[in-house]
């Protein structure tokens, strides 16, 4: 620790000094009658505690500089997968290289700070052998370690691995930061074995029931030229198909089409699975399980109009993009011969029509309990609309059309429309409305507004209302095809338009979940790595969600072993973390009771197994190599992993450093500053007094 002094530091003191002794002559000026000993050792007190009252007055602050010594990191990261486990090449001592990886953390701790880690899917320090690790991340290594080690005098790294890393990608781009060279011990095999395996699998994640679909299988195979190999299809434990796969060479890769067709609904486990070789170096690459949702048929949409218009074009165009839906249009007289009941939702473009077209259909309509989304322009027959349904009437209206621009009711919420759309809706064309006055005989959600010319009203243009269930959608006004227009003038990349009609239409289609109680697990397939969690919500008769009431979930696996849990709550809902499970397929029952009721829900879910490390059995020392290359580090086999102690001692890159610290400190927190001045002032006292001075 040293005190910088400077000239005016030094002349500020001999300042204060001087005014300390000038005070102790005025003191003692007059005081001859004092022994002359006893006068001097006064003034001199009375000099010392006055320059020290000016010095602190002057100098609050004292710069203190000190200096601190950091001795370099050395971190070595050990790869704890499985793929380092599995396939080991001839000649390999496993304990020699444990016991050698351990005895080289010894001899660097001896004169470095040494770290030590293992990496796998996650990265823990000190060493761990077993080689249970499910995966390879060696980017989430050097990410760790650029965290904890940033600014920090970090030596080298020495990674032992065999350079298979199947997830976070390469960490080629993660290594610079460190500013540290990288030393690489090649652990592996890089001679290819003889292997057969499923190298990916090319799948849709939903389809329909009843529909085919096809899955492409990548099948690889090493030292296996001339061998036959079978692929098959299980469908949850039951074969579909088979396939000869010819192996035309020992590196060989083909993709193998199956076509299958989808007969149940729900989540559904394939399996593909290609037949064993003779002296495979591996078995455990030759299966791969995939999940595939089977959902019932598309919605029918129907779109009824009485004749054709260029807005039916608009919604047919917005909501063909969605396989969802099977989309028909059916114009005029044609709609008579229709069954509204064979449709999910209706779309009535002005119908029912001043010309009375589809009159046999709009006499069908008052029996459906199906969603209808009525457009009302200036062929619809407005006394008839308002006897065709209950919930909207159109006061007044004649013959007369008016023009209505959008304006977006910042209220709404039934569903989202984004912020940056709402400048572009206010800026569309006018639709044509009816003249009459709008009104609603039941509670309405109301998304947009008309705006007359520049006044802006409370006239909802489109807007929702839900009738115990049945929900039904209101467009006053046509010409959708004018809103179209001004998104191709403005060259918007995406439809402002197309999404307003698809959240419109999704919104009437969806189906209530009036249940009150609903368990559901987080996805449908969790990795065999990650913690499965359960999400609850438990409803009362209001359909306010709450969390009084325990809920527990009885958890079965395929083997039929149960496991009993209890959820934790979380805000005005329920949440279950069961952990890791093994791979497999589970089924759960979970039962509360609110009152006098019982209330419970059944569900499924997969734990699918985990085989990535055991898809690549071939060692990526390349990858090690321009990793060391590229920080200035150096590769090494296991055999003389010793020697990376004696080339980091010869690095001269790897020293130690000196950090400047500097601190300013306030004067006063020195408290035995304030001591002394005390006890010179006392004892100044002390003496003039005994002297009769006081």
């Amino acid at each position: 620790m040293g005190n910088s002094f400077n000239f005016y530091t030094i002349m500020t003191l001999i300042g204060c000094l001087l005014i300390g002794l000038l005070f102790a002559y005025i003191a003692y000026r007059k005081t001859s009658h004092l022994e002359p000993r006893l006068r001097w050792f006064l003034a001199s007190l009375r000099a010392v505690v006055i320059a020290v009252i000016l010095g602190l007055l002057f100098f609050p602050l004292v710069r203190n500089l000190s200096y601190q010594l950091e001795k370099p990191i050395i971190i070595i990261a050990q790869d704890n997968s499985l793929s380092v486990g599995h396939v080991q090449p001839a000649g390999f001592n496993r304990q020699q290289y444990e016991s050698d990886l351990q005895k080289l953390r010894d001899q660097l701790a001896a004169k470095y700070e040494l770290k030590v880690y293992h990496f796998s899917d996650s990265v823990k320090t000190g060493f761990d052998f077993k080689n249970q690790g499910k995966l390879s991340n060696a980017t989430a290594l050097f990410n760790r370690l650029n965290d904890e080690y940033l600014n920090r005098n970090v030596g080298a790294v020495i990674m032992a691995s065999d350079g298979i890393f199947n997830r976070g990608g390469s960490p080629l781009y993660d290594l610079n930061k460190l500013k540290a060279p990288v030393y690489t011990i090649a652990l592996g095999d890089t001679i290819p074995k003889r292997d057969l395996r499923v190298a990916n699998v090319n799948h849709n994640n939903l389809v329909y029931l009843n529909n085919e679909f096809t899955i492409e299988v990548q099948v690889e195979a090493f030292e296996s030229k001339g061998e036959l190999a079978k692929l098959r299809v299980f469908e949850n434990g039951k074969q579909l198909q088979e396939k000869v796969v010819p192996i035309a060479g020992n590196a060989f890769a083909t993709t193998v089409p199956m076509t299958i067709k989808a007969n149940k609904l729900g989540l559904q486990k394939y399996t593909l699975q290609l037949s064993p070789l003779a002296n495979e170096v591996s078995e455990k690459n030759n299966t791969q399980q995939i999940f595939i949702e089977v959902i019932d048929a598309r919605q029918k949409v129907l779109i009824a109009a009485a004749g054709p218009h260029p807005d039916l074009s608009v919604i047919k165009q917005a909501l063909s993009a969605n396989k969802n839906y099977d989309l028909k249009v059916v114009l005029g007289d044609d709609l008579n011969s229709l069954n509204p009941h064979d449709y999910g939702l209706l779309i009535l473009y002005q119908l029912p029509d001043v010309q009375r077209n589809a009159a046999a259909f709009i006499g069908k309509m008052q029996q459906v309990n199906v969603p209808v989304w009525y457009v009302v322009g200036a062929q619809t027959d407005v006394n008839r609309f308002n006897a065709l349904q209950k919930l909207v009437s159109i006061n007044g209206a004649g013959t007369g059309i008016q023009e209505a621009f959008p304006t977006v009711n910042t209220d709404f919420s039934t569903f989202g429309i984004d912020p940056a759309a709402v400048k572009v809706i206010e800026d569309f064309d006018p639709l044509l409305a009816p003249f009459g006055k709008v009104m609603l005989n039941g509670i309405g959600f109301v998304a947009l507004k008309q705006r007359i010319g520049k006044i802006k009203t409370d006239v909802p243009q489109l807007f929702f209302v839900n009738d115990n269930g049945r929900k039904s959608g209101y467009l006053i006004g046509e010409g959708l095809w004018r809103w179209k227009l001004s998104e191709a003038k403005d060259g918007l990349s995406n439809s402002v338009l197309n999404d307003l009609i698809s959240k419109t239409v999704q919104y009437l289609a969806v189906k209530d979940d009036k249940r009150k109680f609903k368990v559901t697990p987080a996805k449908n397939t969790f990795e065999e790595n990650e913690n499965v969690l359960i999400n609850a919500v438990l409803y009362n008769d209001s359909y306010v969600p709450l969390n009084t009431p325990d809920v527990s979930l009885q958890l079965k696996n395929e083997a039929g072993k149960l496991y009993n849990f209890l959820f934790s709550r979380t805000g005005t809902t329920y949440q279950l973390d069961a952990g890791m499970l093994p791979a497999g397929n589970y089924t759960f029952s979970a039962s509360t009771a609110l009152g006098d009721k019982k209330y419970q829900a059944q569900g499924a879910f997969y734990v699918n197994a985990m085989i990535a490390e055991y898809q690549q059995t071939i060692a990526n020392h390349q990858l090690l190599y321009n990793m060391a290359i590229q920080t200035n580090g150096k590769l090494y086999l296991p055999a003389n992993l010793l020697k990376i102690q004696q080339d980091i001692e010869k690095n001269d890159q790897i020293k130690t450093l000196s950090y400047e610290d500097l601190k300013y400190e306030e004067l006063i927190n020195f408290k035995w500053l304030f001591v002394m001045i005390i006890l010179l002032l006392s004892l100044e006292w002390f003496f003039r007094k005994r002297n009769g001075e006081i």
